[in-house]
This record gives C-alpha cells, structure tokens and sequence, in this order.
C-alpha cells in the first residue's frame, strides 16, 4: 500500500512540473522574484514558451509539449517496469 501511494505522489508531481512548463499554468504560487529566488523559474509557467522563443519550433510548442510529455510519462513507466519484478506488480489472492 504505501508502495502505490508514493508512486501516485511521484506521479502527481510529475504531472504538475509538465503543467508548469505548460501554458496553461494559472496559479501564481509564488512572488515574481522567482521560485526560491530562482528567476527562470517565473509563477506564470510556460516555460516552454520561453524556452522555444526565437526558434523555428515556437509556433509548434503545444505539439513539442505533448511528444514531450508523452515520452517523458512512458520513460518513467518503463524506468518503473524496470524496478518493480513481476512478482511484486500481480495481486495476492483473496
């Protein structure tokens, strides 16, 4: 049980840090300084936006987010394959 819960939790940071390089983010959490005084790190997020500006790719940055994010997910699921034997992934019987 605690096993499942920890991977949610990474899971749903991970979800949220691709919200963040999103332009989508809408929450400021933080001052405009920066998180942790970090000025790249900006509350509005998109930084993917940021990051693409001036290239040939800004126009596709919703695209490059999505390949993005879809590899980044399906890295960590076979990283999570990878560390969990099969044994330990099948439910014990009732």
């Amino acid at each position: 049980m605690m096993r499942r819960i920890v991977m949610l939790a990474s899971v749903a940071l991970l979800v949220a840090v691709l919200f963040y390089l999103s332009r989508f983010w809408f929450l400021a959490l933080w001052p405009r300084a920066g998180l942790f005084g970090i000025e790249a790190l900006r509350p509005q997020g998109g930084l993917l936006a940021v990051w693409l500006r001036g290239t040939v790719a800004a126009p596709f940055e919703l695209l490059v987010w999505a390949v993005g994010s879809f590899a980044v997910l399906t890295f960590g699921q076979k990283l999570h394959d990878r560390m969990t034997s099969p044994d330990q992934t099948q439910d014990p019987d009732p």
